[in-house]
């Protein structure tokens, strides 16, 4: 997934502590990343969803999900779908 690898993993001024970790999961973006569009080839859905189709965390996919749509990989549909939990959240689905 072309550009991917050039996003950051932490803030610029951020901690040391952030450095560390950021370099120490590193190979977990990318995991993720093809995780969350195998999901999404599945049909659109909500961060929830998605996790729910790949097994990821809500949390996990939702910090992955505006890197994909930065490249160009995946779009908002427009739509708002309710989470597992009731909650409404944005509906995605690849580009």
């Amino acid at each position: 997934m072309t550009g991917l690898e050039d996003l950051p993993l932490f803030r610029q001024r951020g901690p040391e502590t952030s450095r560390i970790a950021a370099s120490m999961a590193a190979g977990l973006r990318a995991d993720h990343h093809d995780k969350i569009v195998r999901a999404l080839r599945l049909g659109a859905a909500g961060a929830s969803e998605i996790g729910a189709r790949c097994g990821l965390e809500p949390h996990q996919v939702g910090k992955r999900l505006h890197e994909l749509e930065k490249v160009g990989v995946i779009v908002q549909t427009g739509r708002r779908v309710n989470s597992l939990s009731g909650r409404p959240e944005r509906e995605w689905r690849v580009a």
